[in-house]
């Protein structure tokens, strides 16, 4: 059957582009209102996002380009009004909005998503009291977080050198934009990095500062990545971000907050003048202090000196008790001196000399009578001994087997050095070895010849010829 139907007919691809051209023709430029649904932004730096509300759902696609722009981040949950144009994409058979500009849907998005961030964080802890450090009171090095351009670094440089010139640090960073959180956040941790005592200074106390805005110009002060960067300063750290009125999430999280940069200046270090009067002052009244101290000890001391003695009696009397403590030690000396003497003199009268002698002389004949008797006795072991010692000599030569081999017998070995001891342990051509007295002989037993037996007596073999010549061969 031929159809006769008149419709064109359209391939897959030719229809997805005329789909295409279509949409993006009657709706090429759409404002759109909703809720964001799933944000993604992959390695390419582009964003896909679902633009959602209680009904429908649209994809939604931004460019690299278009995201840099952005004063905010994009997170699930925000309501935004974004601009662009419908278009379709023909692999997937969708269609999308292709998303130029967008903006959150009010103030109130915005302030709704930081009390929702601020409650998170506040429940970490990182908002806590007993988390903040005290700010140094007289710093030598400040490090300051902020854009190197514009009035804020130059308004803090200036109030510094005003009060306390001190060296500064400064970490260049975006303040706003895409990336600005990133960097902030970075040097805040670039300032904890260094090392204490190296090359660079590390800084005492660092000042994170950006001038006045709107809530999406401080947007970057509220994202998560910066707030944890100033929880975890090791550094202790004061924010002032904006103005007075202004409130971010580093307010919370730093140690110390300052409605301005001036007066985030004026936090980090003391007025020097003002120091050097409390100094003088100090100086001063200590020196007054001790004055009056000096006087009031010398007051006390002639006071005391009054009643004291004088010094020479005090030493007359000592010098008193020396002379007599000298005259009685003189008399004691000269006394035991005497009483020495006579017991000496006793003694010298009691010794004897040729007494002593002759006891001398009777001790030395006794000693020399008593080595003749040693050696004497000595001599008697000695031979004593020698003769016990032949006799011996003489039974163990008696006794030794030598002797035996040197009558005409021999001690016949196996072939493994164990000792034959009877003719049955030997079987013909064996080879065994003959130790005699003076040497050793390798010998084979001759075949033919059986060993006697116990029980009867053996027969003489019939033949004389009864050892082997062979290699000094026996039997």
């Amino acid at each position: 059957m031929t159809d006769l139907t008149n419709a064109p007919e359209y391939t897959v691809s030719d229809l997805a582009r005329a789909l295409k051209r279509t949409v993006e023709t009657e709706y090429g430029h759409v404002r759109v209102r909703g809720e964001l649904g799933r944000v993604t932004i992959p390695k390419s730096g582009h964003m896909y996002l679902d633009l959602k509300d209680a009904e429908a759902v649209i994809d939604g696609v931004m460019w690299k380009g278009s995201v840099s722009a952005l004063s905010f981040r994009p997170e699930e949950g925000l309501e935004v009004i974004v601009e662009g144009r419908l278009s379709t994409f023909p692999g997937r058979s969708k269609y999308q909005i292709i998303i130029e500009r967008m903006e959150p849907a009010g103030a109130g998005a915005l302030m709704a998503l930081l009390e929702e961030r601020k409650r998170k964080l506040a429940a970490e802890g990182l908002f806590a009291p007993e988390r903040k450090a005290a700010i140094p009171y007289l710093p030598r090095v400040v490090g300051v977080v902020t854009s190197p351009t514009g009035a804020v670094i130059r308004d803090i440089l200036h109030r510094l050198d005003d009060r306390f010139p001190v060296h500064v640090l400064i970490w260049p960073v975006l303040v706003q934009g895409e990336g600005a959180a990133a960097q902030i956040a970075a040097g805040i941790e670039g300032f904890n990095a260094i090392a204490p005592g190296g090359p660079v200074p590390r800084p005492d106390v660092l000042i994170v500062a950006r001038g006045g805005g709107s809530v999406e110009d401080l947007w970057a002060f509220n994202e998560e990545i910066v707030v944890r960067a100033a929880a975890a300063s090791q550094i202790p750290l004061i924010s002032a971000v904006g103005h007075e009125t202004d409130t971010t999430l580093i307010d919370f999280a730093s140690d110390r907050r300052a409605p301005t940069p001036t007066g985030a200046a004026e936090m980090a270090v003391p007025v020097r003048r003002e120091l050097m009067e409390r100094i003088e002052g100090a100086r001063g009244r200590l020196s007054a202090a001790l004055l009056r101290t000096v006087e009031r000890k010398g007051s006390d001391l002639r006071s005391a000196s009054r009643g004291l003695p004088r010094p020479e009696s005090l030493l007359g009397d000592a010098r008193q008790r020396l002379d007599y403590a000298h005259e009685a030690l003189v008399r004691g000396l000269t006394l035991g001196i005497e009483r020495r003497r006579g017991t000496l003199e006793r003694l010298a009268v009691q010794l004897r000399p040729l007494a002593l002698k002759r006891e001398i002389a009777e001790r030395r004949q006794r000693l020399v009578q008593a080595g003749e008797r040693m050696r004497a006795a000595k001599l008697r072991r000695l031979g004593d001994d020698g003769r016990r010692l032949a006799a011996l000599t003489s039974t163990l030569e008696a006794l030794s087997y030598h002797n035996v081999l040197k009558r005409g017998y021999a001690i016949i070995e196996d072939g493994k050095g164990a000792l034959v001891r009877s003719a049955g342990d030997l079987a013909p051509g064996d080879a065994v070895t003959l130790r005699l007295h003076d040497g050793e002989r390798a010998a084979a037993i001759a075949g033919g010849v059986a060993p006697p037996r116990k029980d009867k007596p053996a027969s003489k073999p019939k033949s004389t010829k009864t050892a082997s010549t062979q290699q000094g061969s026996l039997f």
